[in-house]
Parts: structure tokens; sequence; C-alpha cells
């Protein structure tokens, strides 16, 4: 890859669950995506970003109306900037922070002139690093602090009860603060006990009961494919069958023609 990458996106409904060997920085513009990294969540949007160092597992599922700038940055890369060994503190754990009106604005500007302009996006990705570097610098330590670690908290999840809701939504966008609030806990602290007490993230642990649902249905009902996808939340056909292939080891086609 090139030093660095900066692209605009729009990130889809649908889950992605990876990790990579280069850094990551995210903005949004507008919308929101539904974001965690090492099993601590956030959203970003317009007034909240992430960076996101390399090999840290991460998951995300946005909500199709987002405008997001997403840089990649090699490892080797940042030794080559202007103040490269001082930014590469930006990186040493993932990390969400406060975007101010004014980087926000910057970010909106960047993204029009990288649709425009594409052959500076390595100077508009430079110029935007810089700005949150100096911006994370002037925050402090404190104010830009790593993730916390997942710890338990003094409070409980009834599973059963969240199933049976998440059962009557799956054909909606659910979001892991509308979880939160079902158990009275604060988004934090619900990702630190949900995954204490399942093992999964609460956005992987909604996308497995997806599926699962979506299986008895391919399996047992003569309803099209493309019907199934939309009952259980899925954006499009193709995406329901990719996310299906991904968990199952099997297509959807492929098990209906087979049972």
């Amino acid at each position: 890859m090139a030093l660095l990458e900066l692209r605009a996106s729009n990130l889809g409904q649908e889950h992605v669950a990876h990790a990579h060997s280069h850094h990551q920085l995210i903005l949004a513009t507008c919308g929101t995506t539904e974001l965690e990294i090492e099993g601590v969540g956030d959203q970003v949007t317009g007034g909240r970003g992430c960076l996101i160092p390399c090999t840290s597992h991460h998951e995300y599922e946005g909500d199709g109306r987002n405008r997001t700038l997403v840089l990649d940055i090699s490892v080797a890369s940042l030794s080559q900037l202007h103040d490269g060994d001082r930014m590469q503190r930006l990186f040493e754990s993932p990390r969400f922070f406060d975007v101010p009106t004014r980087l926000n604005r910057l970010a909106g500007t960047l993204m029009l002139q990288l649709e425009q302009f594409p052959a500076l996006h390595s100077e508009i990705a430079a110029l935007l690093l810089r700005a949150l570097y100096l911006h994370l610098e002037d925050l402090g330590s404190a104010a830009a602090a790593p993730l916390p670690p997942s710890r338990l908290y003094n409070a409980r999840i009834d599973l059963e009860r969240l199933n049976a809701w998440l059962d009557r939504h799956l054909a909606d966008e659910i979001r892991v603060d509308q979880l939160a609030a079902l158990c009275a806990l604060s988004p934090g602290h619900f990702h630190a006990l949900f995954r204490e007490l399942t093992g999964l993230t609460p956005l992987a642990y909604v996308q497995q009961r997806r599926l699962e649902h979506a299986r008895a249905l391919v399996r047992h009902s003569r309803l099209s494919l493309g019907h199934i996808a939309s009952l259980v939340g899925f954006r499009d056909q193709g995406s329901f069958s990719r996310a299906y292939r991904r968990h199952f080891e099997i297509s959807p086609s492929t098990e209906r023609r087979d049972r």
C-alpha cells in the first residue's frame, strides 16, 4: 500500500470484522457507524472519531447514510512525516476521541477536495493527519486517553429479555445504544458486561442471531432468499448471501437445495 491512502466512503449496513497491518483513522462528516475495537465500542459520527492501531481487531456496521473519511497509514510511513516520531504515539493504543466543529468542517472540506482532486490524496491525507495530531496534542493525554480495559460492573444483563427483543426487531436497524438502554446501562458498561457474558461483542451477537433465524427460514420455509434477507435485517440478497456463507461455510441457495 502507499504510505498514506485516504478515501471517502459510505459504510453500509453490513457487519464487518477484521484486523489489518496498517494504522487507520476514521472520521465522519455525517451519519453514524457502530464501531468496536478490541471489544470496546462507540459510535463514529460527525462529533466522534477513532484511531485504530495496526493488528487491532475491530468490527463495524454503518447506517448506510454516513459520509466517512478513512485514512490508512502504513506503519513505516509515520517516521517519514514531519513530527513522525511524535505522531507514532497516536497509535500506541486504540481510542475514540471528540471531534470539534472546526475539525469536522476541515474533514468536510477535505472530502470535497479529495473528490475533485484525487491525485492530491497523499497531500490531503497528510494535512488531515497533521490537523488531528495537533488537535489531540492540544487536548492533552487525559482527554485523548486510550480505551479502558474491559471490566466487570455491578449490573446484570437479562439475555433472555434481550433475545426476545432482538427477535421482534431483526428486520430493523439495531444499535448498540438501544440494547444498552434496555439494560439501563451506558454503552461502554454494556459492552464490557455483554462480552464477558457471551464471549461475543454485541454487533457480532446480533449478526449471529440474524443468521440463525435466517437458516431456519432457509431450511423450513419456501420464502425467497431476498424475502428472508429483508426479514432478518439485510439490505439486499447479496450481502445476506455473503454473510451466510462466511458464518455457515455454505451458501443459502446450496443449503436449501441440499436439505
